[in-house]
């Protein structure tokens, strides 16, 4: 008899180069066929694709270089997921302890 489960993922990826961190939801089918072999078949977005691996191109860069975390990274570490947006900028004027230089000579 053949089985099949269908595992829903979600990998952590971060990029070396601008330390962007992502993450792609995958469809894992895992297939048993009656002598016992087993299988698994990766899914994002419906096309099969290879799993994961370190050396993924960065969506905001373009670097090859980027790593995955283990299963579960993200939810112990939310420093590392971005923010959705970035924080306002504080309002207060910048006011500088040093006193200005007269900018020519006063007679």
């Amino acid at each position: 008899m053949t089985s099949l489960v269908e595992i829903h993922r979600t990998v952590p990826f971060e990029c070396r180069r601008c330390w962007h961190v992502w993450e792609e939801h995958y469809i894992v089918r895992r297939i048993e066929d009656q002598h016992g072999n087993e299988g698994e078949v990766w899914l994002w977005g419906g096309v099969p694709v290879p799993p994961p691996s370190p050396g993924a191109s960065c969506p905001r860069c373009g670097c090859e270089q980027a790593v995955t975390f283990p299963d579960g990274y993200l939810a112990h570490h939310p420093e590392a997921i971005p923010r959705a947006e970035p924080p306002a900028p504080d309002a207060t004027p910048l006011l500088s302890p040093v006193p200005r230089a007269a900018r020519w000579p006063i007679t």
